[in-house]
Order: structure tokens, then sequence, then C-alpha cells
């Protein structure tokens, strides 16, 4: 392992996640947690999970970024921000 890419996916990873919850907008922020998901995936696959890694690229990158989205696009604002 090279612990300088694992320190710099790691820092990623806590700013994304900071930048998710701290957003107003929804669609932001699910594109924000999807990018957590393949950050976290590519963390897995440096430390040696390949499982984990594939199961995070596809279950938590992959189809959950795109029914998020899907549930953003069928909700409606009820006050403008």
């Amino acid at each position: 392992m090279i612990w300088q890419l694992d320190l710099i996916l790691l820092l990623f990873v806590v700013i994304c996640g900071i930048a998710a919850i701290s957003v107003k907008d929804l669609l932001s922020a699910v594109i924000l947690l999807g990018l957590y998901s393949f950050l976290m995936c590519l963390l897995w696959t440096e430390m040696g999970a390949v499982d984990v890694a594939f199961t995070e690229a596809s279950v938590g990158a992959g189809i959950g970024t795109v029914l998020y989205i899907a549930a953003v696009y069928k909700t409606t604002r009820r006050s403008k921000d």
C-alpha cells in the first residue's frame, strides 16, 4: 500500500462527506454522495479488498446514486430558498 495515496483518498472522502451534509441542494448532495462512494471504492481497492470495492462501486456509486437522483426528480419544492 502507498500510504500517501491512502491519505489523499481519505482526505477527499472526508471532504466529500462534509460537503454532502452541508449543501442545501438535494441534487448536489446526491452527486457528492456518489463521489463519496466512488472514492470509498478506490480506497477499498487500494487496501486490497477488491470484493468490497466491487460491491461499493456497483451498489453505492452505481444503483444507489441512480435511485437517489430519480427520487430527487420526483420531489417538488414547497418553498423557495
